[in-house]
């Protein structure tokens, strides 16, 4: 699992990019891959990554609580 910050979220058209914590790389993520139904810009998440038609993008997007 990769650990990152929501950068942005825009919920009316589904899509979004976390920034990676290690590589400081945006990461495209859908509604599809939310585990977590609401998140929001500054986010702290767990998500993993997978080979999209664009390139990589986040799914199994989990709020890191605490």
């Amino acid at each position: 699992m990769q650990t990152g910050v929501v950068k942005f979220f825009n919920e009316d058209k589904g899509f979004g990019f976390i920034t990676n914590d290690a590589t400081k790389q945006d990461i495209f993520v859908h509604i599809t891959g939310l585990v977590s139904k609401n998140i929001e810009q500054g986010d702290k998440v767990s998500y993993s990554e997978e080979k999209g038609k664009k390139g990589i993008i986040a799914t199994e997007v989990t709020i890191i609580e605490g």
